[in-house]
């Protein structure tokens, strides 16, 4: 009789045989999804450290333009402020040793006389008209010789602080302003015009009477202008403003106290001859200013 014992290759193998396929096949499945999200958060971490860069470069960029800007503004003078205290005093309280000991130092353009002059005065007083701008580096040096000429004869109020445009010859250059001041004196009157600021802005606008005598006495329209009672002129600055280059406000101030400074000379060289002009209009008044070694000397 034939043995009918299973071997084990018949048919009660076969669902063994299929469930162990479907067990690999979900291994598969399962792999592959842990595959398919590794790869998911890999790709969200690239995302999220390039969307992190991307903040730290716009952070960075943010903070140089800072920096930058902050620098730029930093470098960059300020428009016109009312001028310290320590400024006018010692513009306008320079020793009269040091006034005698500069002369004319280095002036170069002492004002000259007019011809067929129109006399200029203005409450029974010589006037002084003076037109410049604040942008123009020469009416810069000029004003320092002109306020501490006046001071000789009468007293400044209001005066202001800036410095010349910062795109012309000699940028920047240290000085004060007549745009909102006023003088009193028992010998002089003075009108002061700064028909711009540093930045070419309008100021202050002649009067048509000044502008007659401006366009009349001074044809090619050159500032600094200066009519000194209308008998004597000045068109330009009389020294070389690069004496003034670099130098802060209070340091220009300061140097003026030293007769042996660069500043003094020019300066002060430049003032004594305004002076010896101005002492023509006021028949030689007031005495100790007029007689005065320095003065005699840049006449």
């Amino acid at each position: 009789m034939r043995d009918m014992t299973s071997t084990g290759n018949g048919p009660q193998d076969a669902p063994q045989s299929k469930n162990q396929a479907k067990a690999s096949r979900r291994e598969e499945l399962r792999q592959q999804m842990l595959r398919q999200q590794q790869a998911a958060r890999r790709k969200e971490r690239t995302k999220l450290a390039g969307g992190v860069a991307l903040v730290l470069v716009v952070i960075a960029a943010v903070a140089v333009g800072i920096v930058l800007s902050s620098r730029k503004s930093n470098n960059t003078p300020a428009p016109s402020t009312a001028a310290s205290d320590s400024v006018i005093k010692a513009v306008t309280g320079v020793p009269a040793s040091v006034i005698d000991a500069v002369g004319k130092g280095t002036s170069v353009a002492s004002p000259t006389p007019i011809s067929n002059p129109t006399p200029m005065t203005a409450d029974g007083k010589p006037r002084v008209l003076y037109v410049g701008a604040e942008f123009c580096p020469y009416c810069a040096a000029e004003r320092w010789s002109v306020v501490n000429a006046l001071s000789r004869f009468g007293t400044f109020t209001n005066l202001g602080e800036t410095s010349s445009s910062s795109t012309d010859v000699f940028p920047d250059t240290a000085t004060l302003s007549f745009h909102g001041a006023s003088y009193t004196s028992d010998y002089l009157s003075f009108t002061g015009v700064e028909e711009t600021d540093r930045n070419q802005q309008p100021l202050d606008t002649l009067s048509a009477a000044d502008q007659k005598i401006f366009s009349a006495l001074n044809p090619k329209g050159g500032i600094p202008f200066i009519s000194f009672g209308g008998q004597y002129l000045t068109s330009g600055v009389g020294y070389d403003p690069s004496v003034l280059q670099k130098k802060t406000h209070q340091q220009i101030a300061d140097a003026l106290s030293n007769p042996d400074s660069p500043i003094t000379k020019a300066v002060i060289g430049q003032a004594n001859a305004i002076t010896a002009t101005l002492c023509q209009l006021t028949d030689q008044k007031p005495a100790d200013v007029c007689s005065a070694a320095g003065v005699k000397a840049a006449s």
